[in-house]
């Protein structure tokens, strides 16, 4: 386990989930580089405990979030590393009340939460990502709502978040198709607020949370809960369908079928009528 002191405040990650707190920015890193990131149960608890702890520090000014190695996230675990430890992954009600949390803490946090996106960043990772206030991506990073692969729907929030950010046409293209949003498409539709080249990323990231951390607190969290307001009415109730729908589907013989595809790395026979 890894403990962060700051001052009369502690905060506690462990090897998959890094957290520190330096000089008013909490940096919370997704780390598992070694399957892009992918989400577990535990992760995603812990990351909701961090935020939820951080929205009452006045230390913490500015949340940066991001992930260890080549990616940001590739969703919740699916990979044979997951099914083979699934308790220690958590079920899939786990996962998703776990990651129902974390878009909830991302969005009420009171502070500004900048999402650094320099590679992958798809399924529930996605959702993570846009729930942040700001998006900033190097330009090999990518946008992916991959659920319809393997036999499920978008969750997360994604159905309210992608919505508010690029309308309804674009958000139902990315959900129904599963395809891959590059960073420049990503921001000419309004997904991403920046795109930086590779070399430049890590600079331009550090002037903007140096932006924040200087800003007065007050209005920022005022400014965010007003755009939240006014953009994010639906967020509840598609948390809660999603929810509900996800948990069908996980039941289903085309979420069964949409995994072993995957695994077995051929294209699924959908059956489910």
């Amino acid at each position: 386990m890894t403990t962060i002191d700051s001052g009369a405040n502690t905060y506690a990650g462990f090897d998959d989930l890094t957290i520190s707190l330096d000089a008013g920015v909490l940096t919370v890193t997704l780390n598992r580089p070694e399957s892009l990131n992918s989400l577990t149960a535990p992760m995603l608890s812990t990351f909701a405990d961090t935020l939820e702890r951080a929205a009452g520090d006045p230390q913490v000014r500015v949340v940066r979030i991001g992930g260890a190695g080549r990616g940001f996230s590739s969703g919740a675990g699916i990979s044979e590393e997951d099914h083979s430890n699934p308790g220690a992954a958590g079920t899939p009600a786990d996962v998703l009340d776990a990651a129902n949390r974390c878009i909830r803490a991302i969005v009420n946090l009171p502070q500004p939460a900048v999402a650094v996106v320099h590679g992958a960043a798809a399924g529930v990772g996605a959702s993570l990502a846009l729930a942040c206030d700001i998006v900033l991506a190097s330009e090999k990073a990518f946008f992916m709502l991959a659920f319809t692969k393997i036999g499920l729907m978008p969750d997360g929030g994604a159905s309210a978040l992608i919505a508010a950010a690029v309308g309804r046409i674009r958000a139902m293209r990315m959900a129904l198709l599963a395809e891959r949003i590059s960073a420049a498409d990503a921001y000419g539709w309004g997904l991403v607020s920046a795109v930086h080249p590779v070399e430049e990323f890590d600079a331009a990231v550090d002037q903007v949370i140096a932006t924040l951390v200087a800003g007065p607190a007050v209005a920022l969290r005022k400014t965010k809960d007003a755009v939240n307001a006014a953009t994010l009415t639906e967020l509840e109730s598609a948390l809660e369908l999603e929810k509900q729908g996800q948990l069908a589907l996980l039941a289903s013989n085309d979420f069964r079928e949409g995994t072993r595809a995957f695994q077995q790395r051929r294209t699924a026979n959908f059956t489910d009528s």
